[in-house]
């Protein structure tokens, strides 16, 4: 099927929409860029993709032309009429308008392993995986189209890493596909963005019972990333300055390194260090 490019701005004219930024309502109009989202996501006749956030179908039709079934999820409504006019020469498009963050996608998904393709505004980043990863029906690979910084943030090394970078690699491993320029988009956006493929792990590094300590203990730790960690710790709850240095002992961690230095493999033993310590 051949696609032509959709008048991203004459659309939104004819229908009296304007673009809401906090909802990240910047379009991908470069057809160059949406096919190779939809390469490099691998998507193929054989997948169900999620789609979060189709706006005005511009991807949607490219994943509908590559993939068995999409599921194109819009939480903003009044793009609906014009989602629906697009892709009403699809049948393999179930058109949803929801919020992702207050629904389970077991809802559309019929089993674990399903692809999620999405441009979202970059904060609901780590939020959104941990929500598609606490459902049931779980996802395989998840792409993104965020800021590049952002992007090359989460694929940080120890030395570099922040509360974000954990909150991804900690569910799957980290990739920068490629970079799409501001101008990609309509509107254009200040920064340029990046596709950050997400290769899912079938369990968690920490485990599952483990990670709400795990994320209360790294939020501790990140909350004040410029101090030492006996520091930083001390002020988690029930630690204190004491708990704080023989928590770091238990866990053979050096108590003058900082948050962003650690591996995932020591947040893991200060994380069962804290759980053996309350017993």
């Amino acid at each position: 099927m051949t696609l032509t490019p959709l008048p991203v701005p004459a659309m939104l004219r004819d229908y009296g929409l304007q673009p809401k930024k906090g909802l990240g309502q910047n379009f991908l109009v470069e057809d160059v860029h949406l096919q190779r989202i939809v390469d490099e996501a691998g998507v193929t006749a054989a997948d169900e993709v999620l789609e979060i956030g189709a706006g005005l179908g511009s991807l949607t039709r490219y994943l509908a032309a590559a993939a068995g079934q999409v599921c194109a999820v819009e939480i903003d409504e009044r793009f609906i009429p014009v989602l629906k006019k697009v892709l009403n020469e699809f049948t393999n498009v179930n058109l949803v308008n929801a919020d992702i963050m207050d629904t389970d996608p077991g809802q559309w998904m019929h089993q674990s392993g399903y692809l999620v393709v999405a441009n979202i505004p970059y904060y609901i980043t780590s939020a959104l995986i941990r929500h598609l990863l606490e459902a049931e029906v779980k996802p395989g690979r998840i792409a993104l189209t965020i800021q590049k910084e952002v992007a090359q943030r989460v694929c940080a090394k120890p030395g570099n890493l922040s509360l974000l970078t954990l909150s991804v690699q900690v569910f799957g491993a980290p990739r920068v596909a490629f970079n799409i320029p501001a101008g990609a988009f309509y509107p254009a956006p200040k920064v340029d963005s990046a596709l950050l493929l997400v290769d899912l792990y079938d369990q968690p590094l920490i485990a599952n019972e483990d990670l709400k300590t795990f994320f209360s203990l790294a939020k501790s730790a990140f909350s004040k990333k410029r101090k030492m960690l006996h520091n930083a710790l001390a002020g988690h709850p029930g630690l204190g300055s004491e708990g704080s240095q023989r928590l770091l002992e238990e866990a053979g961690i050096d108590p003058n390194r900082r948050a962003q230095t650690l591996s995932l493999e020591e947040w893991g033993n200060l994380t069962e260090a804290y759980l053996q310590m309350q017993k």
